[in-house]
């Protein structure tokens, strides 16, 4: 309960700074990684406003993600992350619901270096990822997402660590 009211407190303070900048949405997302460590995460995207290669079938276009992420740990203390990647995304065209498939490659901040019994060898990580979903007219958006945590071998600990996630993105 504590960790929802958290993130409840951070998801107002985000919506009650949004006029500053235009925001694409706010997600939520939960998930659980090998380990069976829950993932919580929310976040802001802030779309590119662009297309290339738009055709009938569909177009390129992206967004920028900063997220805010709890990792819950069943053997182990929790960890918590923040991060930020550009994705980009391919939105096949549609009426009312467009399938789109995303890949991002970003950067990551743990607050220690042990995840279950992973060790990612520092604070700082690379954020991949990769997902699929459906966006309706509206600005709503549901997917799954696979995003994998590594520090490129910039440590001798490299252990990584992917988390699978349902995410939930709402217009602002």
């Amino acid at each position: 309960m504590k960790r929802l009211f958290c993130l409840a407190a951070i998801a107002t303070a985000l919506l009650g700074n949004t006029y500053t900048a235009q925001a694409a949405g706010v997600e939520f997302g939960v998930g659980a990684t090998s380990d069976s460590t829950m993932t919580y995460r929310l976040g802001m995207t802030f779309d590119w406003d662009q297309s290339w290669w738009q055709t009938d079938v569909g177009r390129v276009t992206g967004y920028w993600s900063g997220a805010y992420t709890y990792w819950e740990g069943d053997k182990t203390s929790s960890n918590n992350s923040l991060s930020f990647s550009p994705v980009f995304v391919y939105e096949f065209a549609g009426q009312s619901v467009r399938p789109y498939v995303e890949a991002g490659i970003g950067v990551a901040l743990f607050s220690n270096n042990e995840l279950e019994d992973n060790k990612i060898g520092g604070a700082f990580q690379f954020e991949d990822r990769i997902g699929l979903g459906l966006r309706f007219n509206g600005g709503h958006e549901v997917g799954i997402r696979a995003t994998h945590y590594s520090n490129a071998g910039l440590s001798s600990d490299n252990d990584g660590v992917e988390s699978y996630a349902l995410h939930y993105t709402m217009p602002l």
